[in-house]
């Protein structure tokens, strides 16, 4: 927790003046005691008559509306802070998730995020207002109350201190056998998240598979699990208001007798007696209300150790600044390895080849071959294990992810669109692009019929993940977003699987007619798609079994020839060619 309190820096004034105003409003509580005992002492039992004791009642009243006037103030500035505080922590988190690697995120898990970035964020927001508040406050008023008891009547006083220290020593207690079990409860929220949003994503496979029974009692088991341990943390934190009644009825009654004692003895007055009773019972209002707050400072607790796992993660991409370097080739791969996270098997196995520039390199392979993977650590979105990966004879990891990035146009297995408009989407490739590039961009990603279909043209609204568009339509849109941005490198990562071979064919035949001519990676299950590539890397396993043209393929790589004969007829093949 330490680690975050640099979020409050920016607001010290508040920090500082939310305590501040609750003292002053604890200050004039203590006083309320003495008025009363001054009350019944000398206005109601002594000589001073109505007029003392409605003079005494008006310094109640003025206490109250100074109390209430401090109280707001504290509430005010309290919650400036922790708002503040919560607002700066969020930008931090969500940076650092951005800078993580793909590895990284994979590794973490989606739902582990969101449950860190809202959840534990709005604990600790929370945790945070209310110590401003009341850490102070109930302290104060506690020991308070118990000085002014010691010089109201110091026997009287030794009843508060035993008290006190008893109940310390059940809310601390109970705070330390609290902190872990909020730390798995936590843990458990976050598979309930994981579980949620697994089921709202694969809504319609679920549905197609007639699996809604087998997610039902899966959300329900791990729903148990959360509901259990909440419980059982629960039963433990609400051993604190009886606990804490009892003890504090106990020192009632002690302090009654020995105030009967007292009085008898002619040591007290009855107002004395009914302002240490008054006393107590402060005592016993604020430590109920720090017992709330270390049940919400041990949930806050918990929630920012799991949060600064997060912030403390160091990104396992390698990058640094540096200027890339002359070479012979444009793009090269040097006994490239790549492992996910020391995984048994390596995703990639001593991968080697050259790209020129301008040229195309598609890339085929069965299912969980490494073609994916491949392409992604050419914008560096995943490190090699071995080996280097080379753009104008400098190393990916020394060229800088911002610089190498903007050299690469990417469009990724899934196509996404965000929420807003076809424009705002498109312009994500390039800020600012004109109407007359995007059209260009959509005319060669053919496209420009998905606009054109749509009553507003570039204006028409993208809805969450683009659900309001075809998989080929959504396809075409990212291809034609990644064509904005005219970048060096242009990476078709099975981004064409929704498109009928007309289609695709036309799209092949506008890239090659781009007047930047781009370095086009296209990574595709169908051999139409690549076979007039300038180089074909085939791979299996990881490992690239085959590198060259289709028809040096079709002679020398038995994989690529069983792939291509499954998807086409080799007789008519045979005479076409």
């Amino acid at each position: 927790m330490k680690k975050l309190l640099r979020y409050l820096k920016e607001y010290k004034l508040q920090s500082v003046l939310a305590p501040l105003f609750k003292l002053l409003e604890a200050c004039f509580e203590l006083f309320v005691p003495i008025i009363v005992a001054a009350i019944i002492d000398n206005g109601i039992k002594g000589d001073g008559g109505t007029s003392y004791i409605i003079y005494s009642t008006l310094i109640l009243v003025a206490l109250g509306v100074v109390g209430l006037i401090s109280a707001v103030s504290a509430q005010y500035f309290a919650a400036r802070a922790a708002v503040g505080f919560s607002k700066g922590l969020r930008h931090d988190l969500f940076k650092k998730m951005q800078s993580l690697s793909y590895a990284d995120i994979d590794g973490l898990g989606t739902g582990k995020m969101i449950t860190r970035m809202t959840s534990d964020v709005n604990q600790i927001q929370s945790g945070v207002n209310l110590v401003l508040r009341l850490f102070m406050r109930s302290p104060f008023i506690v020991f308070g109350a118990m000085i002014m008891a010691f010089v109201i009547n110091p026997p009287s006083g030794v009843i508060f201190v035993i008290t006190i220290a008893v109940l310390c020593v059940i809310v601390f207690g109970i705070m330390l056998i609290s902190i872990p079990l909020y730390r798995k409860v936590q843990g458990n929220l976050d598979k309930v998240t994981v579980s949620t949003r697994e089921t709202l994503t694969g809504s319609r496979v679920i549905r197609a598979f007639c699996k809604e029974e087998d997610e039902i009692a899966n959300y329900d088991k791990r729903n148990t699990e959360l509901t259990k341990s909440q419980l059982f943390v629960g039963r433990i934190s609400a051993l604190m208001n009886p606990l804490t009644y009892a003890i504090i009825n106990v020192g009632i009654i002690a302090l009654l007798h020995t105030g009967a004692l007292q009085i008898k003895a002619g040591n007290l007055s009855q107002g004395q007696v009914v302002a240490l009773y008054n006393y107590m019972t402060q005592i016993l209002v604020e430590l109920i209300k720090l017992a709330n707050l270390i049940i919400t400072v041990t949930k806050s607790f918990a929630c920012a150790g799991r949060i600064n796992q997060v912030l403390d993660m160091q990104p396992s991409l390698i990058s640094g600044g540096g200027e890339a370097a002359s070479s012979s080739h444009f793009i090269e791969f040097k006994s490239v390895s790549v492992n996910y996270g020391n995984a048994g098997d390596n995703a990639l196995t001593d991968i080697s080849f050259t790209v020129e520039k301008g040229q195309t390199i598609g890339i085929i392979g069965g299912t969980g071959a490494g073609k994916t993977t491949l392409v992604n650590t050419v914008p560096h979105f995943y490190d090699v294990s071995q080996g280097e990966v080379l753009i104008n004879g400098c190393n990916v990891n020394s060229i800088g992810d911002e610089k190498l990035r903007d050299m690469c146009g990417v469009v990724p297995q899934r196509a996404v669109l965000f929420k807003g408009t076809i424009r705002e989407n498109l312009q994500w490739g390039k800020s600012g692009a004109t109407d007359g590039e995007i059209f260009k961009a959509l005319e060669t990603a053919q496209a420009v019929e998905v606009v054109n279909g749509k009553e507003k043209g570039l204006d028409e609204l993208v809805a969450q993940g683009g659900k309001n568009f075809s998989g080929g339509q959504r396809q075409r849109l990212t291809i034609a977003r990644a064509l904005v941005k005219k970048s060096e490198i242009l990476i078709l990562d099975d981004s064409a699987s929704a498109l009928d071979y007309a289609t695709d064919a036309k799209l092949r035949k506008s890239l090659k007619k781009l007047d930047y001519s781009p370095t086009v990676f296209i990574v595709s299950q169908r051999t139409s798609s690549i076979k007039h590539a300038d180089k074909i890397i085939v791979l299996d396993a990881g490992k690239m079994v085959g590198y060259g043209t289709h028809d040096e393929l079709i002679k020398t790589c038995d994989i690529y020839r069983e792939i291509h004969f499954s998807q086409v007829d080799e007789k008519k093949e045979a005479a076409n060619g």
